[in-house]
């Protein structure tokens, strides 16, 4: 198995951070390593976002035991599902991936483009990768709605009505040779929790990013094992 990363600033992470990547290869070395089975960790990219350099350009992994190669990924401080389709085909044509672990959207709907316009670069997203690889697979999280939507309306709408478009494209686009899985977001998210301003994971957030694909690919597709309930919170 070898995995890629895809996200906006929830999942680059800033200088400091341990990332909800740093979380799930955690996950996969006490699951996939107890099991015996051998995975990978492959990307373009790999490092967090420095805000004072206001660039991609940090090495400063919270924990630095975190292994070079697991920390691969591609992943971009406000970049969506817009500026990813373009970049999916020759990334997994050179890393060549099997699963992608995708988490993408609120930085579309907040910034640049509107539900249903995000969801058709969904759609073009899956396009480019399958002309890479036919027989991909992927894991997509729904849009956590962030403080914004507290008091912006529209928004709040538009976040939900793209994870409805979303579903739907999920559904439309899996094959047997090229499965596609919607996670379920975590139930009990909790901005004052498990966000540092109201959008960026804490420490509990980035565990329950996590355990949304984990589970999610556990219970579909076996992989691993359940995200340990204890590493949460």
């Amino acid at each position: 198995m070898r995995f890629l990363f895809i996200g906006d600033s929830m999942t680059i992470g800033s200088a400091g951070e341990h990332t909800w990547r740093h979380r799930m290869w955690r996950h996969l070395e006490q699951t996939c390593g107890s099991l015996g089975e051998t995975y990978g960790i492959v990307g373009p990219r790999d490092t967090l976002y420095d805000k004072a350099a206001d660039a991609p350009v940090s090495h400063d992994y919270a924990d630095p035991a975190f292994p070079a190669p697991a920390r691969r990924h591609l992943a971009g401080w406000g970049e969506g599902w817009l500026h990813m389709a373009p970049l999916i085909a020759e990334a997994v044509r050179e890393h060549r991936p099997d699963t992608l672990l995708i988490f993408l959207g609120l930085i579309d709907l907040g910034f640049y483009t509107d539900s249903a316009a995000t969801a058709a670069n969904v759609r073009r997203f899956f396009v480019e990768a399958r002309s890479a690889d036919p027989g991909i697979r992927a894991v997509v999280l729904p849009v956590i709605p962030n403080v914004r939507a507290r008091h912006d309306v529209f928004f709040a709408a538009e976040c939900e009505r793209f994870n409805e478009l979303l579903a739907k494209a999920v559904a439309e686009l899996s094959t047997p040779a090229s499965p596609l899985l919607l996670a379920s977001p975590p139930h009990d998210w909790d901005l004052d929790r498990d966000t540092y301003d109201g959008t960026h994971p804490t420490a509990s957030g980035e565990h329950r990013i996590a355990a949304a694909f984990a589970d999610a690919m556990h219970q579909a597709w076996g992989v691993g094992g359940p995200y340990a309930a204890a590493t949460v919170g």
